[in-house]
């Protein structure tokens, strides 16, 4: 009994020393004298943030990559898919809003967490980025989560941008997404003939007017989603899909995947999660000054694209696009990388070009 405990613990120990060699933190790197590499926190607007870098040739367009969540770091997925090229054509900039991810502070404020803030945020780090690289105008690239502030950017101060390029856009906060899910869910675990899960998804739910539903735990309702292989990456569970690429990464260090959770849990718990409630962009952002293109996957439905295809038919804008990702969910620039960065790319050339 004695020796298998002390077997236990040593093979625990190896398991934990390996993991710590994993996590380095370190990130891509490149060869050629104009390549860029850097990870770091800076404070903006009196709070921390923090700033993945990867560019092969900093005279690329600058494209700033707004996190998801909000509060959830996306490098982890760039860590991940090798085949994700985007600094081939842009000077891409992951941002970690203030204290999460890279940026977590556990003595910050969270009730300075609004809107508001990461909106101002989102100017100044714009302006950090057109003077640091020398540009007239960048690019603004929301995903998820992070579409909220990017849309609202672009809306705010289109002479910053060439373009909002939003992936998997939140467009609706109401019976309508619910109730897109719940079909795409009900569909599969019935194909499935999967009971125990068709009966969690209907005792999470309530059935309103016009065959609608509402949903009334949202955290339970992704889980499943993720079950039925429609959430962030495709066919895989949460565990699979985010928690597993998050331990085994080496962009961050222990301590920094520790704070990344620390930081996703602290987000919803904050103003901002309230101010987000019962939005609806079909009727807040009717039009924008600039291009916008939409990409999705042709099987999120965490952000159903049905919803993101309408909302580009009716914006108003100078260019517009919307674009369905094959063999891929919420996350399709990492899912299928070639198809995804070469739309980014030739939207990168239209806009820059015309």
């Amino acid at each position: 009994m004695l020796i298998g405990a002390l077997c236990l613990v040593g093979i625990l120990l190896v398991l934990f020393v390996i993991w710590v060699f994993i996590s380095s933190g370190t990130i891509r790197t490149y060869e050629g004298e104009k390549s860029l590499s850097e990870k770091f926190v800076k404070e903006i607007n009196g709070a921390p943030n923090g700033f993945f870098i990867n560019s092969k040739n900093t005279d690329n367009p600058v494209l700033l990559f707004v996190s998801s969540g909000p509060g959830t770091d996306d490098y982890v997925f760039t860590d991940k898919y090798e085949d994700m090229t985007l600094e081939d054509y842009f000077t891409v900039v992951y941002w970690d809003y203030r204290s999460m991810g890279i940026a977590y502070d556990s003595d910050y404020d969270p009730e300075q967490i609004t809107l508001e803030n990461l909106l101002k945020d989102t100017y100044t780090v714009t302006k950090y980025l057109k003077e640091r690289f020398g540009k007239s105008r960048i690019f603004i690239m929301g995903f998820s989560g992070g579409t909220h502030l990017a849309l609202r950017a672009a809306y705010r101060h289109p002479e910053d941008y060439y373009a909002l390029i939003n992936m998997a856009q939140c467009i609706t906060d109401s019976c309508e997404r619910d109730t897109l899910m719940y079909g795409f869910m009900k569909d599969v675990f019935t194909s499935r003939n999967d009971k125990s899960s068709l009966n969690k998804l209907e005792n999470i739910v309530e059935h309103v007017d016009g065959g609608n539903v509402k949903c009334h735990d949202w955290y339970e309702f992704v889980n499943l989603l993720h079950d039925a292989g429609g959430g962030t990456i495709l066919n895989k569970t949460e565990f699979t899909g985010i928690v597993l690429p998050i331990i085994f990464s080496k962009c961050y260090t222990v301590s920094e995947k520790i704070n990344y959770i620390r930081g996703m849990k602290m987000y919803r718990k904050t103003p901002l999660s309230e101010e987000l409630k019962g939005f609806d962009y079909r009727k807040e952002i009717p039009e924008l000054q600039i291009p916008v293109y939409f990409i999705s996957g042709e099987s999120d439905y965490n952000c159903p694209w049905p919803l993101v295809e309408e909302y580009c038919d009716m914006i108003k804008a100078p260019d517009k696009g919307f674009y369905l990702i094959p063999d891929s969910a919420h996350s399709p620039l990492w899912e299928n990388a070639d198809v995804t960065c070469e739309i980014m790319r030739q939207i990168k050339e239209k806009c820059i070009h015309e």
